[in-house]
């Protein structure tokens, strides 16, 4: 089954960019997932359990380098990518 995530990451500090960006490449370096970042979330396609564990596991991984960051997520069965 596939799923389409949108993600967004809130930093609560005042050096908000990199933690963001660096989840963002994070992502990005899983040739099995499509990624596509705007201005106001990111988008995550693929298999549905591989993305939900990836974003998991990447969402941990900011948490320990970001003790204060909240994830907003929305979940959708389906593939809504631009190419689907």
């Amino acid at each position: 089954m596939k799923v389409s995530v949108e993600i967004s990451l809130y930093p609560l500090d005042q050096q908000y960019i990199p933690p963001i960006q660096e989840f963002i490449d994070r992502l990005s370096a899983y040739d099995e997932l499509e990624v596509i970042g705007n201005t106001m979330s990111t988008q995550v396609y693929g298999d549905y359990t591989r993305v939900l564990e990836v974003v998991s596991q990447e969402m941990q991984r900011t948490h320990q380098n970001t003790p204060k960051a909240a994830f907003v997520m929305k979940v959708l069965n389906g593939d809504l990518s631009p190419d689907a």
